[in-house]
């Protein structure tokens, strides 16, 4: 999709026979407000991350029906003509509020909270879910990485693994959740995603040694680069890598085998070699469980790549987008009043809702609280929805290394079983007033 392109397709066609509906029914036009939130976590996870709230914000802007769309919906008989009319001149005109991108959440967090008609924010929520599931996914998975890290860096290697469009996406969820670099040369000129990068094996396998290929490298690249040292036999290539950089070597890499057990081995090479600052990075098949098996090894760096894109086992985080609110009557100024749906396993929670987090006299996280109504910030309390969208215009923008920023504070103030590895119920419980 080019930046100046339409979203408005991204989307189910129910949303828009929802708005033909409406339209008919005479409630397009109700005062309306959506949430969208999660029931739970995905399972044996202990806090969530909020991430796509940018990427989300461009699509909104560039969410309009023009001649190409309208086109479409018309040749194909999704929607009638007096739907049609009313698409081509769809702005939203609405309000937005949300949880800061970077941000940590919990089970009931009002992550996104929509007000305007109803039939000019029914028809986001596909675009919202889309973006908010996927980048959320990947930034939950990534924060579990970059706490496994520690201040070890990692680089998101994910692009070969995934959809070309969502390894865009994926790059820059992990940036904010912790990752210091990317690959995808895409996220960098999308959103200043620092990139790096240097050889695969096939690099080596061109040359006719290994000694020339890394000769190569090492004069077209410099003396920091990294070299990858297990395409054949792993001592032997350390050794070429030392006689040809000497001591200034930047890294080398491992990509293969017992990862920890070969770090050991390439340390203590190196040091005797004299290049006691060349660093180590390992790649291969990494998650947030084998990076911290990998914590007491003489490792410096860690590239991530297929569990990043899938979220780790957890390639959704099941939120939902759901009216929880709607005005009485059709008349300007009309009160909301909660409206709620009870299906068994799927209940959600009527009203307008707004969200704080208290903290405990050191600074630590000890409650999600949401209440019915926008609460005093006091002494202990950090409130967490802000507003994106004012009457249809966007006011919330912010850079990825703002939220990256957020992201590290937010952890900061977790209490410390919501950084354990282990399988575990939410963090900190949701007090609903």
């Amino acid at each position: 999709m080019s930046e100046d392109s339409s979203s408005a397709l991204l989307t189910d066609h129910y949303e828009l026979t929802m708005l033909q509906g409406a339209l008919h029914s005479g409630a397009a036009a109700r005062r309306s407000v959506f949430e969208m939130f999660a029931r739970r976590l995905p399972e044996g996870r202990r806090y969530g991350v909020v991430a796509g709230t940018g990427r989300f914000l461009d699509l909104l802007e560039r969410f309009r029906f023009g001649r190409e769309e309208l086109d479409f919906l018309s040749d194909h008989g999704v929607v009638d003509e007096p739907t049609l009319e009313w698409l081509s001149g769809y702005r939203f005109s609405g309000n937005v509020w949300g949880y800061g991108e970077g941000e940590a959440y919990f089970p009931g967090s009002p992550i996104l909270v929509v007000e305007g008609t109803f039939a000019e924010a029914v028809i986001l929520e596909t675009l919202a879910l889309s973006v908010y599931n996927h980048d959320s996914a990947i930034a939950s998975a990534a924060t579990r990485m970059s706490v496994a890290a520690g201040d070890r860096p990692l680089i998101e290697m994910g692009s070969r693994r995934t959809h070309e469009r969502s390894a865009v996406a994926a790059a820059r969820a992990a940036y904010v959740a912790g990752f210091a670099t990317s690959s995808n040369l895409e996220a960098g000129r999308s959103f200043d995603v620092p990139t790096g990068g240097t050889a695969a094996h096939a690099f080596t396998l061109l040359h006719d040694s290994e000694r020339h290929a890394f000769k190569a490298q090492l004069e077209s690249m410099g003396k920091g680069t990294t070299l990858l040292v297990d395409t054949y036999d792993v001592e032997r290539a350390v050794r070429h890598a030392v006689e040809l950089a000497g001591p200034e070597l930047g890294a080398v890499r491992i990509d293969s085998g017992d990862l920890a057990a070969t770090a050991s081995r390439v340390r203590t090479q190196l040091d005797s070699l004299g290049a006691t600052g060349t660093r180590i990075v390992v790649t291969g098949d990494l998650d947030e469980h084998s990076i911290q098996a990998l914590a007491v090894a003489p490792v410096d760096g860690y590239g991530v790549g297929t569990s990043l894109v899938t979220g780790s086992g957890a390639p959704t985080v099941s939120l939902v987008y759901k009216l929880v609110a709607r005005a009485r009557g059709l008349e300007p100024g009309a009160p909301l009043e909660p409206v709620a749906k009870r299906s068994v396993g799927k209940p959600s929670r009527g009203g307008r809702k707004w969200a704080l987090r208290r903290l405990d006299d050191k600074g630590i996280a000890v409650s999600e609280e949401v209440y019915p109504h926008e609460p005093t910030e006091t002494v202990g309390t950090r409130p967490l929805l802000r507003q994106l969208v004012a009457d249809g215009e966007v006011v919330g923008c912010e850079t990825v290394h703002e939220a990256r920023a957020r992201h590290r504070a937010t952890v900061a103030e977790l209490p410390e079983q919501a950084l354990r590895m282990s399988r575990g119920d939410a963090a900190l419980p949701t007090v609903f007033h």
